[in-house]
C-alpha cells in the first residue's frame, strides 16, 4: 500500500470535536488506499501547562524528569485519536515514542533521531491496521527516559517518519492553508504559493516565518520528502495547500518568492575594538559557548580619534535574537575582563526588525539588491546591517518601519502576481 505521514498540529487536535475533523481527513486517505502514519502534537495550550507546572514544582528541575512530563500531552492526543478512528470503523493503534521505538540521543529538550525501525509498524500494517497514531515531539534515549526534540518537534517528528517509511508525501495540517509570499497580516495582498523549493523554505523558516519548524524543513531536504502545508479547517483535495519539493520539481521560479520579517531582533555594536587577526575569534567564540545565535555581522572602521588608540581600530556590529540580549552582553563583559578583547563600549538597540527577501531565483539574475535598497529608500526607511546569501538578502531597519518595508517590497517584486 502507499503509505502517507498526516501530522497535526496542536490547533487542530485542541479539542475532541477538532480531533475528529482530523481523524475525518485520515479516513478519506484510508479510503483512497493508504496506510497512514499521523503524527500529532498536544492538544493547543497543554504543552504550555505542563511546562508551567513543571517550573512551579522544581525551577532548577531535572531535565529527565521535565521531558517525561511535558512529553505527556502528545500521548493523551495519540490514545483520543486512535479511539475516534476506531469509532469511526478505521483500524488503528496509538503508539508512544518509546514503543515505536524512537531511539534519539540524550540530549533531553533538545534530542536529535538516530534510527526510527519499521519493524513494529510495518507489522501491525500487515495485520490489517490502517493507521499508526504516533506522539510527535518525542523519543527515547538509549538509557530508556524519555526525550523530548524542542519546541515544535512534531513537525521533525513528522518528516523524520516520511524518511524512514519512505511514505509518498507528509502533510502538515495547521490552522494556515498554506505558504504565502509574506505574512497575510501585514498585506492584504499576500499570495499563496503552489510550490516552494525547499531551500526556499528553509530560508524563510529561519528569517521569521512561522509555518513550519526549521529543523523538519531542514530535513526534508537533505532526504527529498515531500512536503504540503494545508489548513485542518478547510475542505482539502490533491491540489490544496502548498507544496515544499525539490527545485527539479518546480517548472520555473520567480526572482524573489517571499518577504519574511522578524520583530524579535537586536543590534549589538563593540565600539573601538582593535583591528587584529582572529579578534572575530575573540569575540564570537565566546558568544557561541554562551549559546547565542548570532546572525547578521558588520566591520567597519572606527570614527574614533586614532591619536587615542595606537594602531588600526574597528567597530563590530552584530545582530542576536531579543531574548538573547543579556546572555550576549555578560559573554562580552568576561571576555574583556579576561583580557581576551577590549573594547570602549557596548551599545545596544532593541528597536530593530529584520525583513528579507528570498528566491532561488536570485542564482541567475543580477540587481535583486538594487531593487530592493531602492524600494525601501524610495519610503525613506533606512538600513543599519545588510546580510546576503545565494538565495536571500537580510537588512536590519528600525523595528517602526518594518510593516511598511515589507508591503513595499512586496509590491517592488510583484509578488502578488504569480
Amino acid at each position: 500500500m502507499p503509505l502517507l505521514v498526516m501530522k497535526f498540529g496542536g490547533t487542530s487536535v485542541a479539542d475532541l470535536d477538532r480531533i475528529r475533523n482530523a481523524a475525518r481527513k485520515v479516513q478519506r486517505e484510508v479510503e483512497r488506499g493508504h496506510d497512514v502514519i499521523v503524527i500529532v502534537s498536544a492538544m493547543s495550550g497543554k504543552t504550555n501547562e505542563l511546562v508551567g507546572w513543571v517550573e512551579q514544582t522544581s525551577p532548577l528541575f531535572d531535565a529527565r524528569e521535565y521531558d517525561a512530563i511535558v512529553s505527556s500531552g502528545e500521548n493523551v492526543t495519540a490514545g483520543l485519536m486512535a479511539l475516534t478512528l476506531q469509532e469511526m470503523g478505521v483500524p488503528a493503534r496509538s503508539w508512544q515514542g518509546w514503543q515505536v521505538p524512537i531511539n534519539t540521543t540524550a540530549a533531553h529538550s533538545a534530542a536529535r533521531f538516530v534510527e526510527i525501525p519499521r519493524k513494529n509498524i510495518d507489522q501491525k500494517f500487515a495485520e490489517g491496521f490502517k493507521v499508526a497514531v504516533v506522539a510527535g515531539f518525542q523519543g527515547v534515549a538509549p538509557d530508556g527516559r524519555i526525550t523530548t526534540l524542542g519546541r515544535g518537534g512534531s513537525d521533525t517528528t513528522a518528516v523524520a517518519f516520511a524518511a524512514a517509511f519512505d511514505a509518498e508525501r507528509c502533510d502538515i495540517y495547521t490552522d494556515v492553508d498554506g505558504v504565502y509570499t509574506t505574512d497575510p497580516r501585514i498585506t492584504s495582498r499576500a499570495r499563496k504559493l503552489p510550490r516552494i523549493a525547499f531551500e526556499e523554505m528553509l530560508e524563510l523558516a529561519s528569517l521569521g516565518a512561522k509555518v513550519l519548524q526549521t529543523r523538519s524543513v531542514e530535513l526534508a531536504m537533505r532526504y527529498k520528502v515531500r512536503l504540503r502545508v494545508l489548513s485542518s479547517f478547510e475542505e482539502t483535495d490533491e491540489t490544496s495547500g502548498t507544496l515544499i519539493c525539490d527545485e527539479d520539481e518546480i517548472m520555473e521560479s520567480k526572482v524573489v518568492n517571499g518577504v519574511a520579517s522578524s520583530r524579535d531582533e537586536a543590534k549589538i555594536t563593540l565600539v573601538t575594538v582593535e583591528d587584529r587577526p582572529g579578534i572575530s575569534a575573540a569575540i564570537f567564540a565566546p558568544l557561541a559557548e554562551a549559546g547565542v545565535n548570532v546572525d547578521m555581522i558588520v566591520q567597519n572602521i572606527s570614527e574614533k580619534d586614532y591619536d587615542d588608540h595606537p594602531g588600526s581600530v574597528t567597530d563590530m556590529t552584530f545582530s542576536v535574537p531579543i531574548n538573547q540580549v543579556e546572555r550576549a552582553k555578560r559573554a562580552m563583559e568576561e571576555a574583556r575582563q579576561s583580557g581576551h578583547i577590549a573594547y570602549d563600549e557596548l551599545v545596544v538597540d532593541t528597536e530593530v526588525a529584520k525583513v528579507s527577501v528570498v528566491g532561488i531565483g536570485m542564482r541567475s539574475h543580477a540587481g535583486v539588491a538594487a531593487r530592493m535598497f531602492k524600494a525601501l529608500a524610495d519610503e525613506n526607511v533606512n538600513i543599519k546591517v545588510i546580510a546576503t546569501s545565494e538565495i536571500k538578502i537580510s537588512v536590519l531597519i528600525d523595528r517602526k518601519y518594518m510593516e511598511l518595508a515589507v508591503q513595499a517590497l512586496h509590491d517592488a517584486f510583484e509578488l502578488d502576481k504569480a
